[in-house]
């Protein structure tokens, strides 16, 4: 028989979990498979820490978003946003869906040409355009939006030796009921700057105006912001085609939908309070329906969103590390990943899962990442079994922004697989090394 861990006697209040409307807090479950492929034989084969991501779920995702758009609207095109995940495979499995890209930076307006994406299907938004960037956006035929004054009037300067006229459209910002505003991007609606914008590039005759942007925010968990975005929009554009003759193309409503990630402070889960992509579809389109287009001229209908279709196709699988206790008697357990790979568990609870059968005790534990820094916390306080050394978790839907916001920081970047939809695993970005890192580094001769 083996001997059992020793574990420090303490006093513990004990509860049976708040209770809501959805009943009693559940314990976490053992979450051994990701797509019928063992947690335990991806880790054995490269390593951990780990992003896995579920090509199945990707399509899924997208599937449902367009089905609930273009069943309620006849023109729909998405644009996958690219600052959410731009790895290739990734990229890729959304153009084979269908979907363009939208890119906010000439480093990200290359990736896309890099992945066949023709150049009258990249959306080139983002207020840090460069001269070099225009010049090869207008040469590919991009569409173009326009962020600032400064930004119109380099492009007007490059349009004198052109015998076309590039398309462009302008991003507008609005009051739509979200606090704060969003009006550091593009040209505000209620103070007119965005009519005196359109007014200017029409009047120019250099520039072809063919559409209108907005991103109204980030996370946004009420649908009704949309309707109100949608319906200035709309007007926006009626007032263009009555008044200066000019037709608008497309409207595109941007992204900023939510996934079902809890954020931190929230008193129910997200799964049980965020809108659904129908609710925001029925809204969305319901309004552009609504607002005054001829039946047979409705815009085509674009839409940039990132998070709510890859957040929770994308896993993290780690290993603890150790445990110990707080000063105050709280269970800590430390894991090899930290916030330098998982930046978004600063504003969200993510779900963690053992990967292992475990006792059915369970404590309130916090779990830190291995860095030397404070405020490496992964959670605050989770409900938990004891885990030993060596034990895995996995981390759930991690799939937006943490591949590419994170940080070679005191630790090396983690390989990412890609399991498809034949379940068959791919490496998609090998594990960093030293040689890559120290790569461009240089050392004065005098310091050899």
């Amino acid at each position: 028989m083996d001997k059992l861990k020793y574990e420090r006697p303490y006093i513990k209040k004990l509860t049976a979990g708040a209770m809501n409307k959805f009943g009693s807090l559940s314990g976490p479950q053992p979450f051994k498979f990701i797509d019928n492929v063992p947690v335990k034989s991806l880790v054995e084969a490269y390593g951990s820490p780990l992003f896995v991501i579920s090509e199945k779920q990707i399509r899924r995702n997208y599937r449902a978003a367009y089905r609930a758009f273009s069943t309620r609207y006849p023109k729909v095109q998405f644009a996958w946003s690219y600052k959410t995940n731009y790895l290739k495979a990734v990229c890729n499995v959304f153009h084979q869906e269908g979907s363009w890209a939208e890119v906010v930076s000439g480093f990200e307006y290359q990736k896309a040409l890099g992945n066949g994406v023709p150049g009258n299907k990249i959306i080139f938004n983002g207020p840090g355009k460069t001269k070099k960037d225009l010049l090869l956006a207008i040469e590919n035929d991009s569409l173009i939006h326009i962020d600032h004054l400064e930004e119109l009037a380099l492009l007007l300067s490059l349009c004198g030796a052109l015998d076309h006229q590039p398309k462009v459209a302008i991003r507008v910002n609005m009051d739509t009921g979200v606090y704060p505003l969003w009006d550091r991007f593009g040209f505000n609606y209620e103070n007119g700057e965005a009519w005196r914008a359109i007014v200017k590039i029409v009047n120019s005759g250099k520039l072809r105006l063919t559409g209108l942007h907005c991103h109204i925010g980030t996370y946004i968990q009420t649908t009704a912001a949309y309707g109100v975005a949608a319906s200035k929009m709309a007007a926006l554009a009626i007032k263009c085609n009555n008044e200066l003759k000019q037709h608008i193309e497309y409207l595109d409503l941007g992204g900023g939908f939510p996934s079902t990630n809890t954020l931190k402070g929230a008193y129910l889960p997200g799964t049980d309070t965020m809108p659904t992509v129908d609710d925001f579809a029925e809204e969305i389109t319901g309004t552009l329906i609504r607002a005054g287009f001829e039946n047979d001229d409705l815009p085509l209908l674009i839409l940039e969103s990132g998070r709510l279709l890859i957040d929770d196709a994308g896993y993290l699988l780690g290993t603890v590390l150790a445990n110990k206790r707080l000063s105050d008697g709280k269970l800590a357990t430390i894991v090899d990943f930290g916030v330098n790979i998982l930046f978004t568990s600063f504003w969200y609870d993510h779900q963690v899962s053992p990967a292992d059968d475990y006792s059915p005790t369970i404590e309130h534990t916090v779990i830190y990442g291995p860095l030397c820094m404070n405020i490496d916390v992964i959670r605050e306080s989770v409900n938990l079994p004891l885990l030993k050394s060596g034990d895995h978790v996995v981390v759930h839907k991690v799939g937006a922004y943490n591949m590419t916001q994170w940080m070679q920081f005191i630790a090396l970047r983690p390989a990412i697989v890609l399991i498809d939809e034949q379940e068959q695993v791919h490496l998609i970005k090998a594990a960093e090394t030293l040689e890559q890192i120290e790569t461009n580094e240089h050392i004065p001769g005098h310091l050899k």
